[in-house]
């Protein structure tokens, strides 16, 4: 299925070629109007065609309104301002395009990425550490992509590339052999280690370093005691993580972490050194760089190989690039992580041209970072927040609420609501905000029924299913749509644009933007049902507008799983 811009912009696009052969357009032709008393969508094309018409942009807008081919999307055109030409669609052509996109058994979206692959480095923990709030932009900012992309028709691997390795494993293995609790572990694994790594930082020295490095050497070398300690410290990390996971509705694809890619560090580093491409420096391996790689590179060395012979992290991103090369061929690889670390992708990503690693697109989508109302988290603050208590925390206000607005529900449904609304408050209130901008958390405004929030949605698709059941639909299906009201017209215009909002915000890079889009949908929606009877509208009517609605739930919901929310038939 085409979008609204593409099936408009080919029309106009028609009607300038016939006036001026062989124009060149780039960019976007026609764009939504922000009035809907403007028409439906707006073009700023007879600006390009005055110099080669030799008039003035208004006669231009008026020879590109005669020369628009006869289509059965557009009912009117108008030329307006000193240059815009306006368009307006037919009712019955828009009734058409809805069920098109709505009617069958999945949402008929555009599949741009046919035949493409995208790999999606995000999410990210360190073993043997509770995840915290600083891994929710990740995490989340990098399964919406990774869904929007999928949605779109793009092949997509989501790797969780977890923190595995390093000599934080040779303290803790000191730290086990002197100081662990095994039946603490048993209870609770990750605060144990977390306890003991403390323990180790507290008691460290000069003897206690030095068996830290011997073990990290002997694990390292593969040990085979150390080695299966190692595994379960890993084990019991990735348990707690996909609990989080879990309830986030998180899945990744893959979870190769630093470990896996340990191997393949010393050859890159000796592949790198005979090539030239790398070099030695005070013991050091170093790769230069110039103009020609990128401004501000000739002064920022990537090192790969320091003096005492370990990798670093950019050792190990070069090897899983030519990993990922090898594997899947992929056209994109992108990287979710905070804005900290541009320098450093900056230069993986020059190195890894430098060394002709992959032939992929390779890109860093950076986020801002996330604090408190009281300001910005810290450890030695100790106001850090553990990712799970906040999701806790989430559910546990949200239950206050669903047992004010909703108490005669059973106990288990109402504490299923609450885990669901608290859970895709606190990730819609991250994604709805540009990712770039810094986050602080506001309680009250993430849970509110109102406003661009997660609940707010998830009532208006609850009313939905409250509207059928009231219906008595036994199937629930998208057929003999009519557009006879304003408010229905207006709606089925937004859940249109749903096509054209997901390819933008995928674009940009910016979930927010899809977000947006579908509050503006539920809005909308709201706007149609407060305006327009449904159940009790006369027969003809009463069907087509709950096939409206019903078109309502297709496209809300779908949107709404893409951004991580719950879809709830009743709150």
């Amino acid at each position: 299925m085409q979008t609204l811009p593409e099936i408009l912009g080919a029309i106009v696009l028609e009607a300038a070629h016939s006036l001026v052969p062989g124009l060149e357009v780039r960019g976007p032709v026609v764009q939504a109007t922000a009035d809907a008393a403007h028409g439906d969508y707006q073009t700023n094309l007879a600006f390009r065609l005055t110099k080669a018409l030799r008039l003035p942009p208004t006669a231009c807008a008026e020879a590109l309104a005669q020369a628009l081919p006869d289509h059965p999307a557009v009912r009117s055109v108008e030329v307006a301002g000193k240059g815009f030409l306006n368009l307006r669609l037919h009712d019955a052509w828009l009734a058409d395009a809805l069920l098109a996109l709505t009617g069958g058994d999945e949402l008929d979206l555009p599949s741009p990425g046919q035949g493409r692959t995208v790999v999606v480095d995000y999410g990210s923990p360190n073993v043997a550490k509770r995840m915290h709030v600083g891994h929710l932009r990740s995490t989340n900012i990098g399964d919406a992509l990774v869904k929007m992309w999928r949605a779109l028709g793009y092949t997509v691997l989501g790797d969780n590339h977890i923190g595995d390795w390093g000599t934080q494993f040779g303290k803790l293995i000191v730290a086990w052999d002197r100081w662990r609790d095994e039946a603490a572990f048993e209870a609770d694994a990750i605060g144990e280690l977390e306890r003991i790594y403390v323990k180790f930082a507290q008691e460290t020295g000069p003897e206690l370093e030095d068996l830290a490095r011997e073990n990290t050497a002997r694990l390292q070398a593969g040990d085979p005691e150390l080695t299966a300690l190692w595994e379960r410290f890993v084990r019991a990390s990735l348990e707690e993580f996909d609990a989080v996971y879990e309830r986030m509705g998180v899945r990744f694809d893959l979870t190769l972490g630093e470990s896996f890619f340990q191997p393949m560090l010393a050859p890159i580093v000796a592949e790198l050194l005979d090539r030239g491409i790398a070099e030695v420096d005070d013991g050091a391996v170093v790769v230069r760089f110039d103009k020609a790689d990128g401004k501000g590179l000739g002064d920022a060395p990537m090192l790969i190989r320091k003096r005492d012979g370990a990798a670093l992290y950019a050792t190990t991103d070069l090897a899983a690039l030519r990993y990922r090369e090898q594997q899947w061929d992929p056209d994109h690889v992108v990287y979710v992580t905070d804005m900290r670390q541009q320098l450093h992708f900056r230069q993986v990503f020059a190195g890894a041209r430098k060394a002709a690693l992959t032939d992929a697109e390779l890109e860093h989508v950076w986020f801002g970072m996330l604090s408190l109302p009281e300001g910005a988290m810290a450890t030695r603050k100790g106001n850090v927040i553990r990712l799970g208590k906040l999701l806790d925390e989430a559910a546990t206000r949200s239950r206050a609420v669903v047992d004010t607005k909703s108490p005669e529900l059973p106990e288990a449904e109402r504490a299923a609501i609450a885990e669901a609304v608290g859970v895709s408050a606190v990730r819609y209130a991250d994604l709805s905000q540009n990712p770039q901008s810094n986050v602080t958390f506001d309680w009250d405004r993430m849970l509110a029924l109102e406003g661009n929030t997660a609940p707010f949605l998830m009532y208006s698709y609850a009313r939905c299913c409250s509207v059928q059941r009231k219906a008595g639909l036994v199937q629930r299906e998208v057929s003999g749509l009519h557009l006879g009201e304003p408010a229905e017209r207006e709606l089925a215009l937004a859940l249109l644009r749903y096509p054209e909002a997901l390819i933008t915000a995928l674009a940009a890079r910016r979930p927010n933007m899809l977000c947006e889009a579908l509050f503006g949908l539920a809005g909308s929606f709201n706007r149609f049902w407060y305006q327009v009877p449904v159940l009790r509208a006369e027969a003809d009517q009463r069907a087509a507008r709950l096939a409206l609605v019903e078109a309502t739930a297709r496209v809300l919901g779908h949107g709404m799983r893409l951004v991580g929310i719950h879809t709830l038939e009743r709150m």
